[in-house]
């Protein structure tokens, strides 16, 4: 196994739509490797564990594998695992349901549940 630069491996194991977007993210300082700001340029190898906040949830990472090219979902899934916990059920947000045949909502009821979906 060799070592792989962290923007490399996060773009290579499909947790990054693109290598610029996983540069960005370390930039960011969304990206942590072993509890430590990572750089773009960060050495990963196996057994190092990679923090990454994306969309306002952290996710919790061990590398198992290094790859530098980028590879099917079922190859990529390998070469992690993940260890992010799971969110407590309280903090799920509930889905607005309407009564099935009550049609579009009105204007005033959509500025409604926007102010709902804003809390």
């Amino acid at each position: 196994m060799e070592s792989v630069r962290v923007d490399c491996w996060l773009w290579a194991v499909r947790l990054m739509k693109t290598r610029p977007d996983a540069a960005a993210a370390c930039r960011g300082g969304h990206v942590r490797v072993n509890d430590r700001p990572a750089k773009a340029s960060t050495v990963l190898v196996p057994g190092d564990e990679v923090r990454i906040r994306t969309g306002g949830t952290t996710r919790v990472i061990e590398v198992t594998n290094t790859i530098r090219k980028r590879v099917g979902a079922a190859v990529a899934a390998t070469c992690l695992i993940d260890r992010t916990p799971k969110p407590p059920p309280e903090t799920l947000i509930p889905v607005a349901r309407r009564d099935r045949g009550t049609g579009r909502p009105t204007k005033r009821e959509r500025r409604v549940l926007d102010r709902f979906q804003q809390q």
